[in-house]
This record gives structure tokens, C-alpha cells and sequence, in this order.
């Protein structure tokens, strides 16, 4: 009897079955990459309690987790991620440190399109309205977020920050733990952010909210165009002089 149990089993079952659960027993990993980064991986993960697909992010900490003032200070970053509810905004659900592997892991709502970088690409013929209502949602949820005191500010925002929707048209800002997560882990003189996007003040870094407008308008330039701003330039350090020259041009005019 269990040689025919296994016999009539689903070759693809494998891929269904958690590897990792988070401490509370309610998500469950699977090992499905949806995306990665320099300091970030996306998995599939599965919410049993609600029977949804969720985002499982998990972001390498190892210097972060050493400095107890800074694990502080991240843990109320966190907390105020888990109150922020806005339509435009990704829903972050639950996050954790893991202390044994040196990482921090959150959970976020699922988009299957991808990133507006990665739809963009794969859709080229795209009416002007669907611009237009495409940044109206990132300048509505960029709004929610400046409009707390002190504004929350994203720091990273760009079109793989920002996920779609595809059978809704809809566009939500993500990656904001991650933003406000390594502001916090790297050291004091690092910039945080993707050069491409980055206003001038990010890099003295003296800035406000603003500097997600700017990266808002480097974003409708990529998506008008197709191409990755600065995409002349070989390295960050030519991107900072030509970005630099622009802005002391503008002050001395």
C-alpha cells in the first residue's frame, strides 16, 4: 500500500512544501524566488491563517544585529510599518529578526505582475492615460506617507521599488522597511539609495521628503522613455559629478 501512495504522488508536490516557518507558525516559505537584490530576497510563502500567498522578504543584517541601539531603533521602524494602511501602499503583515542567521525577515502582501520596472518592459504599448494614473497612485501614496510627522520618507524609491497589479492596473510603493532598514544598519557616512534616483542631497546627506520627488520624476522619465536614467554613465561616481553639475548650474543662474 505505501509503494502505490507514493507511486500516484505528484512529482511537483516538492516544490509545494515549506522550508522554512516563521516562529509563530502561521507563514511558511517555499523556496520559489520571486525576486532579489543586493541585500534583499523575495520568496513565495503561504499565510495559513488567512489561506493567502504572501511576500516573504528576507534582508542580510549581520553588522546591524552587533549594535543593540540600532536593533532598538529598527524595531520601531517596524512598528510604525505595521500602521501604515493606505491603498497605494504595500500591506506589511508581520516581520522578525533572525538572530542565528543574521537577517530580518518581513511579510508583505503578493504581486504577481512584478515590478512597474519589469511590466513596463514587458508591456511597450502603453496609452498616456496609463501613465498618467499610474503616477497618480505613486504621488497619492507618496502623499499618505509625507503627511506624517515627521514624513516618512521612502529614501529608494524607483520603478523596482514600486509593484503592479497588472489585472487591475494597479501600483503600490514596497521596499520601504528596506529603505528605512539599511538607512539604519549602514554606517554613518554611506548613502543610502540607487544613484540613478538620487537627489543631490541625498548624498551630503541634508535632505527631507523632497528627495522622493525627484525620485518620483527619475521614475516617469524611465517610464516615458525606456530607459534607465544616466544609463551613459559607467559608475555612480560619474552619475554624482553630472547630477552635481546640474544642480550648481541651476544655483548659479
Amino acid at each position: 500500500m505505501p509503494q502505490e501512495i507514493a507511486g500516484d504522488q505528484d512529482p511537483e508536490d516538492s516544490d509545494a512544501e515549506f522550508v522554512e516557518i516563521d516562529p509563530t507558525g502561521r507563514y511558511g516559505r517555499y523556496k520559489e524566488v520571486l525576486g532579489k537584490g543586493a541585500f534583499k530576497k523575495v520568496y513565495r510563502a503561504f499565510d495559513e491563517l488567512e489561506g493567502i500567498e504572501v511576500a516573504w522578504n528576507q534582508v542580510k543584517v549581520a553588522d546591524f544585529l552587533k549594535n543593540s541601539e540600532d536593533l532598538e531603533r529598527l524595531y520601531s521602524e517596524v512598528h510604525l510599518l505595521k500602521t501604515l494602511k493606505h491603498k497605494n501602499i504595500i500591506k506589511f503583515y508581520n516581520s522578525w529578526i533572525d538572530t542565528k542567521h543574521m537577517n530580518i525577515n518581513f511579510i508583505t502582501e503578493i504581486f504577481t505582475s512584478g515590478t512597474l520596472r519589469q511590466y513596463r518592459k514587458k508591456h511597450k504599448h502603453v496609452d498616456l492615460r496609463a501613465l498618467k494614473k499610474w503616477s497618480r497612485q505613486i504621488l497619492e501614496g507618496l502623499l499618505y506617507l509625507h503627511s506624517h510627522d515627521p514624513p516618512i520618507i521612502h529614501r529608494d524609491l524607483k520603478c523596482d521599488n514600486i509593484f503592479v497589479n497588472g489585472n487591475q492596473g494597479e501600483v503600490k510603493i514596497g521596499d520601504l522597511g528596506l529603505a528605512a532598514i539599511l538607512c539604519h544598519a549602514q554606517s554613518a557616512h554611506s548613502v543610502i539609495g540607487t544613484p540613478e534616483f538620487m537627489a543631490p542631497e541625498l548624498y551630503e546627506e541634508e535632505y527631507n521628503e523632497l528627495v522622493d520627488i525627484y525620485a518620483f520624476g527619475m521614475c516617469l522619465l524611465e517610464l516615458v522613455t525606456f530607459e534607465y536614467p544616466y544609463v551613459e554613465c559607467a559608475n555612480a561616481a560619474q552619475i554624482y559629478k553630472k547630477v552635481t553639475s546640474v544642480r550648481q548650474s541651476i544655483l548659479i543662474s
